[in-house]
């Protein structure tokens, strides 16, 4: 090995591990690496001068002199992967940042959300859903017409799915970060008709600050598991069988254990069949729920207890109180390598608000003033199959049932409602999804009568 190649070697290396510095010195205190590379410039200007006389020096020499050559390569080397391993991280955590969102002051921000295109063709054998009802929107099983003339295939397109979040982080000081969640939507809200703008007005779907173990806001009630919902265009999709409810709360988690005290609302059937919200209500809805997961999938358990109420100035009739319940397990099973099975069972006494979109009330009231809790039971299940990395289908059904006190309530409640869909979802690029769905669904009264709905909806959604 001559003197000039040894040089060339030891300078190209020395060169290459401190134009690597800058980028190294974002990620942590360098001072150590500038105090190698500082020892090693020493050590490479004595070894090119020894070089560079190297004639003059023995055989014997001229060996000690080459150990050392390489043993300064050797480090240098090793310097350059150390460099190399911090420039990366240095890249994955600028990545991260620019993903996560941006800071300001000791807060940081993350956007979130979607932009949702629903076309909707719908017929109902039961009545005419008007124009504008949110009936035309997603399916609400109650409000599917009975006892009507069958309407027609009416056909609307909406964007009002459309969805904004902000999430933030802020360190305050304490042993954890404060976080908050505020999300929107446009659904089920007043604005625009068909004819002109279309304009709907934004309403609040969550609103929730953590710390920790904790969580106080509004969310999705600790008794619905979100996690096992079904992939499908409409709304919901398996209504009828879901658990489905958003309110405040306040929430302690541990490991896979959560406790809540959720805001408290009874809803009564009168005799007529119509609806009363006391709001007499004292203790609010308790939750305890378990969830547990693995390789294989998860599994929720969850039960609730309610206080349901009313008072002397809602019927004229005096204060009473029923206690309420319910049980509910559901989950979501792998199955091969991409497939899943989900599914949700439900049931108990006083569930009513917390079933189907509120299908049937929580108790009915007697002539005496008194509450009588309506049983229910529901479920669903459903499978999603990929058919290719890109083009995946779910098949999903649910059923619901109550057990309605008919002397209290009358005949015109609902007794049964079932739904059925099947849709095809192609993902032609990340966070991009079209897809189409076919629904029916049916819904049946105390007296025999019953009305179904079919639909088809055609979806687009761009998730950010």
């Amino acid at each position: 090995m001559t003197g000039m190649t040894l040089r060339h070697r030891l300078t190209a290396g020395l060169l290459a591990a401190s134009c690597m510095m800058p980028a190294a010195a974002q990620a942590q205190d360098d001072a150590s690496m500038e105090a190698r590379i500082a020892r090693l410039e020493a050590l490479v200007e004595t070894l090119v001068e020894r070089l560079d006389t190297q004639e003059t020096r023995t055989s014997g020499q001229q060996a000690e002199l080459q150990a050392q050559t390489e043993a300064v390569l050797v480090e240098t080397q090793a310097l350059q992967q150390e460099q190399a391993q911090l420039a990366t991280q240095v890249a994955a955590v600028t990545e991260e940042q620019e993903r996560d969102g941006f800071s300001i002051g000791n807060t940081q921000f993350t956007l979130g959300g979607y932009v949702k295109l629903d076309a909707i063709s719908q017929r109902t054998s039961g009545g005419q859903v008007g124009s504008g009802s949110i009936v035309r929107d997603f399916l609400i099983p109650g409000a599917i017409p009975v006892g009507g003339t069958a309407s027609g295939w009416d056909t609307d397109f909406s964007a009002r799915q459309t969805r904004l979040n902000m999430r933030t982080s802020t360190d305050v000081g304490l042993e954890n970060p404060v976080g908050t969640f505020v999300e929107v939507d446009f659904m089920v809200t007043s604005g625009g008709d068909e004819r002109i703008s279309n304009s709907y007005t934004p309403r609040m779907r969550q609103a929730y600050m953590t710390y920790g173990d904790w969580l106080l806001g509004q969310t999705w009630s600790t008794f619905q598991n979100v996690g096992a919902l079904p992939e499908s265009m409409d709304f919901v999709g398996t209504t009828p069988g879901t658990v489905f409810e958003r309110q405040p709360m306040i929430r302690y988690t541990s490991g896979g254990l959560q406790i809540a005290a959720e805001q408290p609302e009874t809803t009564v059937t009168t005799s007529s069949g119509g609806r009363v919200l006391a709001g007499d209500d004292t203790l609010p809805d308790m939750v305890i729920r378990y969830n547990h997961g693995g390789d294989w999938g998860s599994l929720t358990a969850a039960g609730i207890v309610r206080s349901l109420n009313v008072a002397d100035d809602d019927f004229g009739m005096g204060d009473d109180s029923a206690f309420g319940y319910g049980l509910s397990l559901s989950g979501r099973i792998r199955v091969g390598e991409r497939d899943d099975l989900r599914f949700m069972g439900t049931a108990g006494d006083g569930l009513g608000r917390y079933i189907g979109l509120n299908i049937v009330n929580d108790a009915a009231v007697n002539i005496n003033g008194e509450l009588d809790p309506i049983f229910t039971y529901s479920g669903f299940a459903a499978f999603r199959h990929f058919w290719a990395d890109d083009l995946r289908s779910t098949i999903a059904g649910s059923y619901f049932k109550a057990d309605n006190p008919v002397m209290l309530t009358g005949n015109q409640v609902t007794d049964e409602s079932w739904n059925a869909f099947v849709n095809l979802v192609w993902s032609p690029a990340s966070r991009f999804d079209v897809g189409i769905e076919y629904m029916y669904a049916e819904r049946m009264l105390e007296n025999g009568l019953s009305g179904d709905l079919q639909k088809v909806q055609v979806s687009s959604r761009l998730s950010f």
